[in-house]
């Protein structure tokens, strides 16, 4: 498993102080309050403060005090180290622990592997490349087991629909 994980991308500037404008990439926007501080290029940066818009969050980070500076991070993903993650409920994963993992199916076929996970509101769906590229929901009836550790994910098989013209 990755130490670091990725909270959420440095979208624009905010003001002509310095500040960042972030999008989450957290279930919960509410986790940037806590940030005492974050990693940028793997640099530890301190948070000065945070204010939270509807779905966004403006950053101080310590040492980028003028709109240039903070123009040169656009883009730029901020990370917080695994261990001052935020603590994930039972069944939670994180997305970075999810791809990569290999899929395989009850039957003992391998499906491949996970490329992306698409949210889509009601349940998150795993892209799995493979013979053939596969989209699998995230609903119990489908995924049977998740084990981060080992990179394994055990679903019922997918029927795949072959549509001819």
């Amino acid at each position: 498993m990755k130490d670091k994980i990725t909270i959420g991308q440095i979208i624009n500037t905010h003001g002509i102080k310095g500040e960042l404008k972030v999008y989450p990439l957290t279930d919960d926007i509410r986790r940037f309050k806590k940030l005492k501080y974050v990693l940028l290029d793997g640099e530890e940066i301190k948070v000065i403060w945070c204010k939270l818009q509807q779905d966004k969050a403006i950053l101080k980070l310590e040492g980028i005090d003028t709109i240039e500076a903070a123009e040169k991070l656009k883009t730029k993903y901020l990370q917080v180290r695994r261990e001052d993650a935020v603590k994930l409920p039972e069944g939670r994963y994180f997305v970075v622990d999810i791809v990569g993992c290999k899929v395989i199916d009850t039957k003992g076929e391998e499906v491949g592997e996970v490329k992306e996970v698409i949210f889509t509101g009601s349940n998150d769906v795993y892209w799995v490349r493979g013979k053939k590229d596969v989209l699998v929901p995230v609903i119990d009836s489908v995924v049977k087991d998740i084990d981060v550790e080992n990179s394994k994910i055990i679903i019922e098989p997918v029927e795949v629909w072959n549509y001819e013209d």
